[in-house]
């Protein structure tokens, strides 16, 4: 189906159109370009027009530039704008405008991405849905999203994340949701910011560009919650509050954390109750899962539909999900459980993230270890400004820590929290992730759960590589040093 023509791309823009092209798709990454995109030449780390000749070889239907790149013909398919990233946005504003799907935005400090993926389950079971891909939540993600929305979808994810102050606000406006979730205010970025009150001012600000009618979907259990309700009240907005509390609209009540599931019980807000499940370990899943439910109340949608879609959710890589990984190829029964977990990390989501593996249950007798261990590798928790080596030290504070065999951690920063941690659970501290990797091997064991938890600064996912390769022919020693 054809997204952009040559005429709409330039209308949308204002740039100047070259040849007659029709573009099925929207891309900034010549790596993953698809036959019959339009190639958009980004500025970032490299300038895209470097790669505008590649694109084209690749298939691409058309280039969006600044400018005809040295070695592109002078009759290539392009869209020649005055700056990039503007015109971009400018795309992304046309796709939103002329789409009549229902858009529902989602922010927060943790919890972003998976929440969308479970709207993006959810919503896809009641229509056509399109969602951001990956973490795609920036300046150039929510309008490169935007400008893939296809004209015939019912509904629209998109998700804002910020670094600093005024970020969100432009975002949501170009996005124009009917719904905005926030799903949880906690000590990120606080490098940016100054407390955590400015923080959720910040993320309220999701508001700003909400349709009229709109409707503002908040965690109402947080000590910051009152600030959120009062910026979307202001903004006109009907406010739906959902989280553990019985005060809230959307209300949970049992949680249980099981191996591979989370089964919860909630209240919607007209009184009816029901039952619902995850296929992953998590408290903060079936919060944010309730959060889900009350978007969909919101939207008008089926709430019994949702519930069997959610019971089919799990998470993403590197946002928790659940493994299983063979040791040994010629010993299937060799295996460990794995929790990649390691794209991103604050206090409250490490403290979610050990909550998950303190309620895991290990295999005994299955390994050269006879007790089958809960082990936790955690890389440091960056962004979270002057008082961050506090905030690490006291991560050894943790209940939940006491159901923890060992905790491993990578980065200068984790060194705080591996000198508070009582001598037992202690175990090795080093400062790259690299290094981490290379003794992975000497401090697993089959039978263990493996928790592998940090921002993606700490590449602690190489970590998680190194693990998962143990079964394809990685080293395995018999020596257990710790």
């Amino acid at each position: 189906m054809t997204l952009w023509t040559a005429g709409d791309g330039a209308a949308a823009t204002g740039g100047r159109a070259q040849g007659d092209w029709a573009a099925t798709g929207v891309s900034i990454d010549t790596r993953t370009l698809a036959p019959g995109d339009l190639f958009v030449a980004l500025s970032a780390a490299r300038d895209g027009h470097d790669f505008v000749a590649e694109a084209l070889r690749k298939g691409a239907a058309a280039a969006m530039v600044s400018h005809r790149p040295e070695g592109v013909a002078a009759d290539a398919p392009l869209l020649l704008v005055g700056d990039v990233q503007a015109a971009l946005e400018a795309l992304g504003r046309a796709g939103r405008a002329r789409s009549a799907a229902r858009v529902v935005a989602v922010t927060g400090s943790v919890g972003k991405t998976s929440t969308k993926e479970m709207l993006r389950a959810v919503l896809s079971g009641q229509g056509r849905t399109h969602a951001a891909e990956a973490s795609y939540n920036n300046h150039w993600g929510v309008p490169l999203t935007l400008a893939r929305l296809p004209v015939d979808a019912d509904f629209a994810v998109i998700e804002i994340g910020m670094n600093s102050p005024g970020e969100i606000a432009p975002l949501s406006r170009l996005a124009r949701p009917h719904v905005a979730m926030i799903t949880s205010v906690t000590a990120a970025h606080l490098a940016a910011f100054d407390s955590i009150e400015a923080i959720a001012r910040e993320k309220a600000s999701i508001v700003a560009g909400l349709a009229q009618g709109g409707v503002t979907v908040i965690n109402g259990d947080q000590e910051v919650s009152a600030i959120l309700q009062e910026a979307a009240q202001a903004a006109g907005a009907r406010v739906l509050t959902f989280g553990e509390g019985a005060s809230n609209d959307y209300s949970l009540g049992d949680i249980t954390l099981r191996e591979s599931v989370t089964v919860a019980r909630g209240r919607m807000a007209q009184g009816d109750t029901l039952l619902f499940k995850v296929k992953a370990p998590g408290r903060h899943f079936a919060v944010n899962a309730m959060g889900v439910l009350a978007v969909v109340d919101a939207l008008g949608l089926d709430p019994g539909l949702a519930v069997s879609d959610l019971g089919n959710w799990h998470p993403p890589s590197g946002r928790g999900l659940r493994e299983r990984v063979i040791l040994d190829p010629a010993h299937e029964d060799l295996t460990l459980d794995l929790i990649d977990d390691a794209f991103n990390a604050n206090p409250a989501s490490v403290a979610a993230a050990l909550e998950v593996l303190a309620a895991a249950t290990p295999r005994h007798d299955t390994g050269r270890v006879a007790r089958g261990r809960r082990i936790a590798v955690l890389g440091d928790m960056l962004e979270l400004g002057r008082d961050e080596a506090a905030m690490h030290a006291a991560l050894a504070e943790l209940p939940h820590i006491a159901a923890l065999d060992r905790v491993h951690c990578v980065g200068h920063r984790m060194g705080a929290l591996w000198r508070a941690l009582p001598t037992g659970r202690r175990g090795e501290w080093v400062e790259t992730a690299e290094a981490m990797a290379a003794r992975a091997h000497h401090l697993i064991d089959a039978g263990d759960v493996v928790l592998v938890k940090g921002s993606k600064g700490s590449r602690v996912s190489l970590v998680v590589d190194a693990i998962r390769k143990l079964g394809h022919g990685g080293r395995h020693s018999d020596k257990e040093t710790r």
